[in-house]
């Protein structure tokens, strides 16, 4: 299969639902040989099935991402299938929607374990076949949040700004050695998880109307126009772009 992706082996976490499915539809049209990872089994075997009626070669590894053993564990399952890792997306997400006050110790852990410790073993473990073949692509996921502040989201935002300094630690640290690293940071993107944190509120219309309205484009994203930046950053098109924060925020951060 030709593409900008044509057999390359790209991981993608939380691809079950939402920008990390939307993904993984798209580097497949591109030609890429998948690993999906998320807790969702069920959501992954059928878009597993699907993309590979398609045509497309695709690995199914399901488990929590912030469980160090976890991730090695699939990390060796993917390099024994496919000998190495070329692109990762590391889009797994979770948001609680509460302020500090309100915000218990577990609730913390779960929203920084997922979205940050997550993000941060999977790039340790996609780091090691990347230093060997000396080339790679790691796309984490921040959010425009970690820039604007937000309401009632103490945790998530503090989670994403941490995504945004490791993105930047890794860029620096493994450039020398061929391996890229980038962030997309998505607007609010219509997706299970923004529905959910809408349906959070008193009063969800008002508050996706709210939502809406931060936006000058005047609506809500969709999965699949993350999806198209992610794609730059993983093919050759960005072979000069690493450390950057590439918004797709609908003018959020501009307004």
């Amino acid at each position: 299969m030709q593409g900008r992706l044509a057999g390359r082996i790209a991981v993608i976490t939380g691809a079950a639902s939402g920008i990390g499915q939307a993904t993984a539809l798209r580097f497949a049209a591109e030609g890429a040989r998948l690993a999906l990872v998320d807790r969702d089994e069920a959501g992954l075997r059928t878009l597993a099935a699907s993309l590979g009626a398609a045509g497309a070669e695709v690995d199914v590894q399901s488990g929590d991402v912030a469980e160090e053993a976890t991730v090695e564990r699939h990390r060796d399952a993917i390099l024994a299938r496919f000998g190495g890792i070329d692109v990762l997306f590391a889009a797994a997400g979770f948001s609680s929607g509460t302020s500090a006050p309100d915000t218990t110790l577990a609730a913390w852990d779960a929203v920084i374990r997922t979205n940050l410790t997550g993000s941060f073993l999977w790039s340790r473990a996609a780091l090691a076949p990347m230093r060997s073949a000396r080339s790679g692509s790691i796309i984490l996921v921040g959010s425009q949040l970690a820039f604007a502040g937000g309401r009632a989201n103490a945790a998530y935002l503090a989670a994403k700004g941490g995504v945004v300094s490791l993105m930047q630690s890794l860029a620096v640290d493994h450039a020398p050695e061929g391996i890229r690293v980038n962030a997309v940071i998505p607007g609010a993107i219509d997706t299970p998880m923004l529905r959910r944190s809408f349906a959070r509120a008193a009063e969800p219309a008002a508050a996706e109307a709210r939502s809406v309205a931060r936006h000058p484009l005047g609506r809500l994203g969709r999965p699949e126009e993350v999806a198209e930046a992610v794609l730059f950053l993983a093919s050759d098109a960005a072979s000069f772009t690493t450390g950057a924060c590439l918004r797709v925020d609908g003018g959020w951060l501009a307004g």
